[in-house]
């Protein structure tokens, strides 16, 4: 099988576990509590594996001027980005209570900016299954495993918070299903474009990766978290980055 095939199959796996999690907050009246415990779970494995798995190895590979420059470069990215979708209504679109509902009211065409907003938030990761498969090397199945537990919480949320903003179940399936799709593409084009790079350039984007993926926990999955889970969201998201980490010692 080729690779860049091979990449975007670990894409597509990743990525439809957004779809698992939008079909699972849109059928099952699963408790706030819990959706928010995953959340936070999910938020500590994956700081772990941008730890362990990104940072570690952009370093390694690139050394600490482009790794530091990438990953900053990524936290501003994304921030600006944030911000710009969050004025036009997508700012809680991860939010599994009310304030999709309150949010949607107050501006009646912020479906799109949610949509945007959902690519914004997968994306970085998608291209970080790519790269990992650089030099014909075999993916890595830490950070395939830390997206994939990440992105269930991600889907659950925003799905039960679509669901009671009124959005249609064409539009929520839609939006996760394009981008479940648009992820195994992603990975596919992070491993085909960056493939003839020199180490340095890839070690700053997998960098800039890194630094979207901390800036979008931080954001969107923390908030949701803390809102329900409260004072258990701290414990939650350490045993999250524990297990995370004893995967990557593991392998």
């Amino acid at each position: 099988m080729p690779i860049w095939l091979e990449a975007g199959l670990w894409g597509w796996l990743a990525g439809g576990a957004l779809l698992i999690g939008a079909l699972l907050g849109y059928y099952l009246s699963i408790p706030a509590r819990l959706i928010a415990a995953v959340m936070a779970f999910g938020s500590g494995v994956l700081i772990s594996a941008l730890s362990f798995e990104l940072m570690d190895e952009a370093y390694k590979e690139g050394g600490l001027v482009a790794t530091a420059s990438g990953f900053i470069a990524g936290a501003i990215i994304y921030t600006a980005a944030n911000w710009i979708l969050a004025q036009h209504g997508a700012k809680h679109r991860k939010r599994s209570g009310e304030q999709q509902a309150d949010e949607a009211s107050q501006n009646n065409e912020n479906g799109a900016a949610i949509a945007i907003g959902a690519l914004l938030d997968g994306i970085p990761e998608s291209i970080v299954i790519g790269l990992s498969m650089l030099g014909g090397s075999k993916v890595s199945l830490v950070a395939v495993i830390a997206i994939f537990l990440s992105n269930i919480p991600e889907g659950m949320s925003s799905a039960a918070g679509m669901k009671t903003a009124g959005r249609s179940k064409l539009y929520i399936f839609g939006i996760w299903g394009g981008i479940t799709l648009i992820a195994g593409i992603a990975a596919i084009l992070g491993y085909a474009v960056f493939s003839s790079f020199s180490n340095e350039v890839i070690a700053a984007t997998t960098a800039v990766a890194a630094g979207a993926i901390l800036a979008m926990i931080a954001d969107t999955m923390m908030p949701e978290a803390f809102e329900t889970a409260h004072n258990w969201a701290g414990l939650i998201t350490v045993i999250g980055f524990l297990s995370a980490f004893m995967l990557t010692k593991m392998g």
